[in-house]
């Protein structure tokens, strides 16, 4: 029986993000014959896997929300049937906290120093594996925002698997969001660390191995979220958001903001071995939506943050919140490989919007369509409904779901036999606060505006949380 986890931080203040929605679940269950309130569609057979923060153990210092144990969520849909499933992504730092029956790590918020292991290339945080969930040649692999070991889950029982080493080809570490190309099997990723090189790209192609790896040269330790591939290319960023050195000596966690410095993106030939670096106006980025070819431009969809600091300066656990705050818009970058020019303007420069998700089968290659969580004008990360973008006609739909309600990422679920980027649904966990609740809502992709076609109710709340996937039936097989 896991320890009852606390709810302040070491002022005495209480942290948000240990409650209510956000509060922890600690029992791991199945359960089928569940609520269906209308009817689950019978061509929507696969399974949809919600990855998040779960604090297990009260831990030293104060609680970031990136701090918790990785925990995947589940909801398999077969013949017009669901069953839920939830399990602890078993990496090693689980595993060791296990066996002590305590916290043994700080959180990003402390200093490091007493940590008893980091990452491969020297972060001495935990790795958590609590970020993404992609699937590649059979498995889903579980990610950590700052660069860590994929652990492989197999995508129906959950169980963890062990650290995925790619045949023993994997030296060092994978970010949070790797790009799987489904018509050529590749899956493309990179890692970062604090000391040189700071930055190195990768391609596991469809063997299973890493066949390709390659350093690029960046000024300084960044921290770069995420990435995008087209058909030729793979496009990285240099962003001039990263950790303040002068902190990190004294062992402080501290991010700075410098609007000195262009954002830079670097786009490389997929097995490439040099990037070519396009600039743009100072931003964040934490989610691509996509990129693509367009003769000798490069267009990628991104949700682009413009002021990633905290607001005030209020004590460590408001700045933390702060910092934490979603504040993101769609906008779109056109990089010419015949000039070496930039372009750039908001797609939608209204409506905070983030955690997008596309038809996985069309990942580098034009798409319609994307599908973003609306984020709520709250003190904390709430997501209060879903937009749908059409990039032909430039229009919007919207759905909320209502006062108090607030769900999770919603990928794309292609019903059987789909023949288009909106031809299936959008499924999502969905937390009601009022009641303590949740449910899985499902949404016909083509006219989310209608609400639900179906909505399955959970026996066990799920906690807010971070990215999903959908894996379909004959990936299944």
């Amino acid at each position: 029986m896991a320890e009852r986890v606390v709810i302040m931080d070491e002022s005495g203040e209480r942290n948000p993000y240990l409650l209510g929605l956000y509060a922890p679940v600690h029992d791991e269950i199945t359960a089928g014959e569940l609520t269906v309130i209308g009817r689950i569609p019978a061509d929507l057979n696969g399974v949809y896997l919600r990855n998040g923060p779960n604090a297990r153990f009260p831990m030293k210092g104060r609680y970031h929300w990136f701090d918790g144990d990785g925990m995947v969520h589940a909801m398999h849909f077969e013949n017009g049937r669901a069953r839920y499933r939830n399990r602890w992504v078993r990496t090693r730092a689980f595993d060791a906290e296990s066996a002590a029956g305590r916290a043994l790590w700080s959180g990003v918020m402390e200093s490091p120093k007493a940590n008893p292991f980091g990452n491969a290339r020297g972060l001495p945080f935990k790795d958590t594996a609590n970020t993404d969930l992609i699937f590649h040649r059979g498995r889903v692999l579980a990610s950590w925002y700052l660069c860590g070991s994929p652990y492989r889950l197999d995508p129906l029982s959950l169980e963890t698997l062990g650290a995925e080493t790619f045949l023993g080809t994997l030296n060092g570490d994978f970010m949070a969001h790797p790009k799987v190309d489904e018509r050529t099997g590749e899956l493309f990723w990179f890692d970062y660390g604090p000391r040189p090189p700071y930055l190195r790209y990768g391609v596991v192609g469809a063997s299973g191995r890493v066949e390709h790896c390659v350093e690029l040269d960046l000024p300084g330790a960044r921290l770069p979220h995420d990435m995008a591939i087209t058909e030729n290319h793979a496009i990285l960023m240099d962003l001039p958001l990263y950790q303040d050195p002068d902190a990190a000596r004294q062992g402080r966690y501290k991010l700075t903001f410098n609007r000195e410095l262009p954002a830079r993106f670097g786009v490389i030939p997929r097995r490439g071995h040099e990037a070519r670096w396009f600039e743009a106006r100072p931003c964040y980025i934490y989610h691509v939506v996509n990129a693509w070819e367009e003769g000798e431009e490069i267009v990628m969809d991104v949700c682009r943050v413009s002021r990633p600091a905290p607001a005030g300066n209020g004590s460590p656990l408001s700045r933390m919140i702060s910092y934490l705050k979603l504040d993101a818009r769609m906008y779109r970058y056109r990089f010419d490989l015949r000039t070496g020019a930039t372009s750039e303007a908001y797609v939608d420069a209204g409506h905070n919007t983030e955690f997008p998700s596309i038809d996985a089968r069309a990942t580098g290659y034009r798409t319609r369509y994307a599908y973003n969580v609306s984020v709520a004008d709250a003190e904390t990360n709430l997501f209060d409904g879903l937009v749908r973008y059409d990039n032909v006609t430039g229009s919007k739909e919207t759905y909320r779901y209502g006062p108090g309600v607030y769900g999770s990422e919603a990928p794309f679920a292609p019903r059987d036999g789909s023949t288009g980027e909106d031809d299936g649904y959008l499924v999502s966990f969905v937390t009601d606060e009022r009641e303590d609740r949740s449910e899985v809502q499902i949404l016909d992709a083509s006219r989310i505006a209608d609400g639900p076609v179906a909505r399955v109710l959970l026996p066990q709340r799920v906690p807010l949380g971070f990215h999903a996937t959908w894996v379909r039936a004959e990936q299944l097989r």
